[in-house]
């Protein structure tokens, strides 16, 4: 068996390794501050070394396999991790998990498709995974707030929604309010981060490209078009989680389900 790979890796690491000097350094003003943070700076430093040693070995395997069906089974496992995340900061909507996963599926998959239609990116591996990977992060983020929101704005506001949907209004109509808080406090930072991308800080994708050698000009070409699609993944997702959250909080009668807004 060729070996070689291995101790590549492990050539790889000694730099890694090498910038634990500065978490030695985190975990000793914990100390000395008496924060209590040393075993949690450990555990998540530990964590992220094995998960990402993992996920690169599953990535080298995906790169290496002619056949398209492993950049679906590894961005269908990434939805549904996200589903599930952003299920978990929106836990008090029904069903969830099952609303943010097909959210974050709708919004990324037309986005993906529409990059791919306009050939911006060709279907490899090595494009297509890292690129859903951006997008289903980000839209995982907003749709979790969404969801968490408007489900808070309408408990906040019951009376009001009551007062609309007793004067005639759909449930769509009496929360379209709280809706579009709801998207505009989600969208709010991928929204900012577009107008200030480059004056504050150089984005991870333009910074990898040019610490691996690219020049600048293309690095940045690159950029534009992941902040274009993480705004056209997080838009789509965010809608699509109003429109399938709504429905849970009402009966078929068109009055609030009372149990939805009573946990907090």
């Amino acid at each position: 068996m060729d070996w070689e790979w291995l101790k590549e890796f492990a050539r790889g690491m000694i730099k890694p390794v090498a910038a634990l000097a500065v978490v030695l350094m985190a975990m000793l003003l914990s100390y000395l501050q008496r924060l209590g943070l040393e075993g949690e700076m450990i555990y998540s430093i530990f964590r992220s070394f094995l998960q990402l040693s993992i996920i690169g070995f599953v990535l080298q395997f995906i790169f290496n396999q002619s056949s398209s069906i492993w950049i679906v089974v590894a961005y269908l496992f990434m939805v549904s991790v996200a589903g599930y995340t952003a299920g978990q900061r929106a836990k008090h909507v029904p069903r969830g998990k099952y609303v943010a996963g097909a959210s974050i599926l709708a919004g990324t998959a037309v986005t993906m498709f529409l990059l791919i239609l306009l050939n911006v990116f060709p279907f490899t591996p090595r494009y297509i995974i890292p690129v859903a990977g951006m997008m289903v992060g980000n839209a995982m983020t907003v749709t979790g707030v969404t969801m968490k929101r408007l489900r808070d704005d309408i408990k906040i506001q019951m009376t009001l929604v009551e007062t609309a949907l007793a004067l005639g209004a759909t449930p769509r109509q009496a929360t379209m309010q709280q809706v579009k808080r709801s998207l505009v406090i989600a969208l709010s930072p991928v929204l900012d981060n577009a107008k200030t991308v480059g004056l504050i800080s150089l984005p991870g994708a333009m910074t990898g490209l040019i610490m691996g050698g690219a020049s600048p000009l293309e690095a940045i070409q690159l950029q534009i078009v992941v902040m274009n699609m993480l705004i056209g993944a997080s838009t789509v997702s965010s809608i699509m989680s109003t429109y399938m959250s709504w429905p849970s909080f009402f009966t078929k009668a068109y009055q609030l389900q009372t149990k939805v807004f009573i946990s907090d």
